[in-house]
C-alpha cells in the first residue's frame, strides 16, 4: 500500500468515526425558493436595491479608471496590498463605532487569531466565557499568555459567600469574579496586584448560538473593582451584535457606552453587514503593534477592492439611516416567531428532549429550538421550504442540541408562520 493509501485509510477511520457519532460534516447547496432561516445576513442587505446598485456603481468607476488592483490586492498590507481606499475606510469605521483607530482583516477569524496570539505576554492570564467563539480558541492556543481559563457563560458575579481560589468546581467552570480573586491570591497573584501582569477577558455581544447577548456592563464592572490598577483588558467580539444594536448599528458597547472602558473590539462584516472581513477597534498604539505582530495580518493577501467596496456600501446604508426600518420589521419578526413558538410548546406539552424553547424573549434575531433530535426536524423543516441547520456537538455542548433559527428582515410574517406550523407538524409526528 502507498503512503498516499496508508494516510487514506487513516483519515477514513476519522470520518468513519465521525459518522458514527451522527457529528459528520459535508458541504451542501441551498435548493433556489427555500426562506432563509440559517444564514447570518440579519439584515439581508444584499436583498436591497440601493445596496446592489451602489455596489455595481463604485465597482464599475474602479473599472473605468483602470484600477490595477481591481480584481486582488497584489499581496500582504505590507508589501504591496495596502491601498489609500482600505486606511481610508478604517479612519470612517473607527470613527462611526467611536474609536480611536482601527485595523482591517480577511476575516473575523483572522482578526481573533491575530489579537489573541500576539499581545498577552507569558506572565499574563486570559480569562474567557465558556462559550466564546471559536476562533478566541484559536487564538488563544498560539498565545504566549501563561494561564488561560475558562469561567461560567455570562456569570459575572459570585453568590455571597461563594468566591473561592480557583477557576472550577467538580469541572465546572466559575464566575468571572471568583476566577479573578483566584488570580490575585494564587500563586504570582501579587503580579496581577500590582498591575506588573495583565488580564485580558474575552466576551462576546451575541453569542452565535445561543442568541444572549454579554453582561457587557457587569463585566466591565468586575474587571474594574478586581484589578483597581488598570491592568484588566475586556475584549468583545462583536460578530453577531454589529448592525443590529446600539444607533445606527454601531453594536452593543456603543449602546451601552463602554468605548472607553472596552479595550480592543472586533467586527466581522459577514453577519448583519451582509459581507465579508473582518475589523479590530483599538487604540492606535495597538493597531501599530498588530502591523508589527499579527501573523494573521502580515503573512497573509489582503482583501480586494470589490470587498473594500462591499463593505463602504453597506456601512454608507447604516450611517445614512438606511436599516433602521429593517431592523424594527426584524425585531417584530423575532417578537412573532418567539410568541408562535411558546404557543406550540403550550399546546403540545412535548417532553423536553423533543421541543424546548426558553421563555426569556430574544435580544437578537438568533432563536434555538432545542431538541434531541435536531437533524430529524431540520431536514423536516427543509423538506417544507423553510431552510434551518441542524446544530450538534461539538458545535455546541452534548444535550444542547438544537435547530438555529435565524430571523431576517426579508422575511416575512407568513414565512414565520409557515416554519412554526412545520415544527409543529413534526413534533405532532414525534409524540404519536
Amino acid at each position: 500500500m502507498s503512503q498516499i493509501k496508508r494516510l487514506d485509510a487513516s483519515l477514513t477511520k476519522h470520518l468513519d468515526h465521525r459518522k458514527s457519532r451522527d457529528i459528520f460534516r459535508s458541504l451542501t447547496l441551498v435548493p433556489p425558493g427555500m426562506a432563509d432561516f440559517s444564514s447570518n445576513a440579519y439584515l439581508s442587505l444584499s436583498a436591497q436595491p440601493s445596496v446592489k446598485a451602489a455596489f455595481l456603481v463604485h465597482l464599475q468607476d474602479a473599472a473605468h479608471a483602470n484600477t490595477p488592483s481591481l480584481l486582488g490586492s497584489g499581496g500582504s498590507r505590507l508589501l504591496d496590498g495596502n491601498s489609500a481606499r482600505a486606511e481610508s475606510l478604517e479612519q470612517t469605521l473607527a470613527a462611526f463605532h467611536n474609536a480611536p483607530a482601527a485595523l482591517l482583516f480577511n476575516s473575523a477569524m483572522d482578526a481573533n487569531v491575530g489579537l489573541f496570539s500576539c499581545v498577552p505576554q507569558p506572565d499574563d492570564a486570559i480569562l474567557y466565557d465558556e462559550l466564546v467563539h471559536a476562533s478566541i480558541h484559536d487564538g488563544m492556543r498560539l498565545s504566549r499568555a501563561g494561564r488561560k481559563i475558562p469561567f461560567a457563560h455570562n456569570t459575572v458575579w459570585s453568590t455571597k459567600g461563594t468566591v473561592q481560589h480557583g477557576s472550577s468546581v467538580d469541572g465546572e467552570p466559575r464566575s468571572l469574579e471568583a476566577i479573578l480573586v483566584g488570580l490575585l491570591n494564587g500563586p504570582g497573584g501579587h503580579l496581577f496586584s500590582s498591575g506588573d501582569s495583565n488580564v485580558f477577558v474575552a466576551v462576546e455581544g451575541v453569542y452565535s448560538m445561543d442568541g444572549d447577548a454579554g453582561s457587557l456592563r457587569e463585566v466591565t464592572a468586575c474587571v474594574e473593582r478586581w484589578l483597581p490598577k488598570g491592568n484588566g483588558f475586556v475584549i468583545v467580539d462583536e460578530a453577531h451584535s454589529v448592525g443590529v444594536f446600539g444607533e445606527r448599528g454601531q453594536g452593543l458597547v456603543c449602546e451601552l457606552s463602554l468605548e472607553d472602558r472596552v479595550w480592543a473590539r472586533v467586527l466581522g462584516f459577514g453577519k448583519a453587514m451582509g459581507c465579508s472581513g473582518g475589523l479590530i477597534l483599538c487604540s492606535e498604539v495597538t493597531r501599530s503593534y498588530l502591523i508589527n505582530y499579527a501573523r494573521t495580518l502580515i503573512y497573509t493577501t489582503a482583501m480586494a477592492l470589490p470587498s473594500l467596496i462591499s463593505i463602504e456600501v453597506a456601512y454608507e446604508f447604516i450611517m445614512n439611516g438606511g436599516a433602521e426600518p429593517l431592523v424594527r420589521h426584524l425585531r417584530d419578526l423575532v417578537r412573532q416567531t418567539h410568541r408562535l413558538l411558546l404557543a406550540v410548546c403550550e399546546r403540545q406539552k412535548p417532553p423536553s428532549h423533543l421541543l424546548r424553547i426558553s421563555s426569556v424573549e430574544p435580544k437578537s434575531s438568533i432563536i434555538p429550538a432545542f431538541t434531541d433530535h435536531p437533524r430529524s426536524l431540520a431536514i423536516h423543516c427543509q423538506k417544507n421550504g423553510f431552510m434551518v441547520r441542524p446544530i450538534v456537538a461539538p458545535t455546541v455542548h452534548k444535550g444542547t442540541e438544537r435547530i438555529r433559527l435565524c430571523v431576517h428582515a426579508a422575511n416575512t410574517a407568513e414565512e414565520v408562520v409557515g416554519i412554526v406550523a412545520a415544527i409543529e407538524e413534526w413534533l405532532v409526528t414525534q409524540m404519536n
